[in-house]
């Protein structure tokens, strides 16, 4: 099986573009260290709930969207050689820098998941 990393964050709907330029960078550098799948999709049909949801994961404010992400590995070791190469690459540099992020990073929820069915 497979080993995914999961995002979801609050973009400011006038820095969308921002935010899919540095994905798609990103991205590259991901998929060029050996991640299998990059994704990102800008909520659609994303409402708030009664006790939990997306917008309230990530505090969303008024002119921000959900973006939700993942990456895909071939195993959970794979995804810890390769984020190490990730974060260690010079051409991830500029996006690292909070100053630069066209989203509030300390909002983002993120984690590791272990793939248990794949159909």
């Amino acid at each position: 099986m497979a080993y995914v990393d999961g995002f979801v964050v609050p973009v400011p709907k006038d820095r969308l573009e921002d935010y899919l330029a540095m994905s798609r960078a990103c991205g590259a550098i991901w998929r060029e260290l050996g991640a299998l799948e990059f994704r990102e999709c800008v909520a659609d049909d994303v409402k708030p709930g009664q006790w939990t949801s997306f917008p309230q994961a990530v505090d969303l404010q008024d002119g921000e969207l959900v973006v939700f992400s993942w990456i895909v590995y071939e195993s959970r070791s794979r995804r810890d050689e390769i984020n190490e190469q990730v974060m260690n690459d010079p051409r991830m540099k500029p996006y690292m820098d909070p100053q630069n992020m066209p989203f509030d990073g300390k909002r983002m929820v993120y984690g590791g998941f272990d793939m248990r069915i794949d159909i």
